[in-house]
């Protein structure tokens, strides 16, 4: 198989689990797949979500303290967590951000696997992680972080559903090339700075508030984008700007 770099999973942090996980399963139809039992010596919870092949997560801390909690307390609550990507060749990922002076704030190492949390402060705006699993090349093979029934709850050849991430910052170009340089990857051309990965895109966008990194925002694929939109509204998640606010981030449906 070529090389890869996909946008596989997006994590936000929240202060509890409920109410977002009743509504996640509501608007997006999908249900939890996973919860990792590993993110307790953290002080943490999660539900992960499988949207096709890709994963969206949450997590909420249990104690005082963690990385998650100071995050939420940081943002008040504004942006998402964590940008995972899964990769073909995890070591020369590792190689590459090292060389360039990115900490890296977590490795992870399961049989079969290995997951590389970069420093958020080298990141900046939120958390990026490198991943690969074992045999995780094809879209419909394992990927650890989903735990192990995941593909069960995902239909025969069903695209990735979680198309764009949208980051905004006081200077988006700025932003968009520190990213391009963390994966290696070109700026994609046009007027609005963009990286297209294997597959998944993230947009950059100006902030509406001075000073502000963050990431905004997901477009999501969903068989009816009208019905989600309608749950949305029923569940009192549309802000007085018009749009879909879960999680810290704001939806937007696509067919």
């Amino acid at each position: 198989m070529k090389s890869y770099l996909r946008l596989r999973q997006i994590c936000l942090a929240v202060p509890r689990l409920q109410p977002v996980e009743d509504d996640i399963v509501a608007i997006l139809g999908t249900s939890v797949c996973f919860r990792d039992p590993n993110v307790a010596p953290y002080g943490l919870e999660n539900a992960l979500f499988p949207l096709g092949p890709d994963i969206l997560e949450l997590v909420a801390p249990t104690q005082d303290g963690t990385a998650a909690g100071r995050f939420i307390e940081r943002s008040a609550g504004r942006g998402g967590y964590m940008a995972i990507l899964d990769c073909d060749d995890i070591d020369a990922r590792k190689a590459h951000v090292e060389a360039m002076g990115v900490r890296i704030a977590n490795a992870i190492q399961h049989d079969g696997y290995v997951g590389l949390q970069l420093h958020p402060r080298d990141c900046r705006a939120a958390m990026l992680e490198f991943n690969h699993t074992l045999g995780g090349e094809d879209l419909t093979g394992p990927f650890h972080p989903a735990g192990p029934d995941w593909p069960s709850l995902v239909r025969p050849n069903q695209p990735p559903l979680l198309r764009e991430v949208e980051m905004e910052a006081s200077d988006p170009l700025d932003l968009a090339g520190h990213w391009a340089r963390i994966m290696d990857v070109p700026l994609a051309d046009g007027s609005t700075p963009s990286i297209h990965l294997t597959h998944g895109s993230i947009r950059f966008v100006p902030a509406t508030e001075p000073g502000v990194e963050r990431l905004i925002g997901l477009t999501i694929q969903v068989p009816d984008p009208d019905r989600a939109l309608s749950v949305a509204t029923e569940r009192g998640l549309v802000g007085a700007d018009g749009q879909v606010w879960l999680g810290g981030v704001r939806l937007r449906f696509v067919r």
